[in-house]
């Protein structure tokens, strides 16, 4: 019998404590092949928009506004940054990292799909909130849409402090 070998894992990192979590368990159990860490982000004038949008406002084109002189976006910024701190991470347990950004154009769920089918992993590796009760029907999972949307085994980690008290 052939020997399996180690796993490549795609870990999904925001730099929230719950990405950071799912970083920890997935090179600690799987011990990985190669550790690939993405970030996605969205740029900061597709943001004002939604954001303006969702309010009823009129949406209009944000994009010379938040452009600054060299042309730099604040959100690819901060996202290079937060994948970064996710590489960092991954090296501080002992595993060279793959670092990957990937620009969002309709949600966060869809471009760690849209990724994961380049990069090819034998597994996506997330956290989640773990958002229950009334608040869930009115916010999107990331987990959940990767777990029904991937076409890959997902190993999703729950946060640290998972308590009942938002079961309203």
């Amino acid at each position: 019998m052939e020997r399996p070998t180690a796993p490549t894992i795609l870990v999904a990192f925001d730099g929230s404590a719950e990405s950071r979590r799912a970083l920890e368990y997935g090179v600690r159990l799987l011990r990985p092949a190669e550790v690939h860490i993405l970030t996605a982000w969205e740029p900061l004038h597709r943001q004002a928009a939604r954001a303006a949008g969702g309010a009823g406002m009129m949406q209009t084109d944000f994009s010379s506004a938040v452009e600054n002189a060299d042309g730099d976006d604040p959100a690819y910024t901060h996202a290079l940054t937060t994948c970064r701190e996710g590489i960092t991470l991954a090296e501080s347990y002992g595993f060279e990292a793959h670092a990957h950004l990937v620009e969002t154009s309709t949600s966060i769920w869809s471009a760690l799909v849209d990724a994961a089918q380049e990069l090819s992993p034998d597994l996506i590796v997330t956290g989640t909130r773990a958002i229950k009760g009334l608040r869930s029907l009115f916010t999107s999972s990331t987990a959940e849409n990767l777990v029904s949307n991937a076409g890959l085994p997902v190993l999703i980690v729950p946060p640290e402090d998972s308590d009942d008290t938002d079961l309203v």
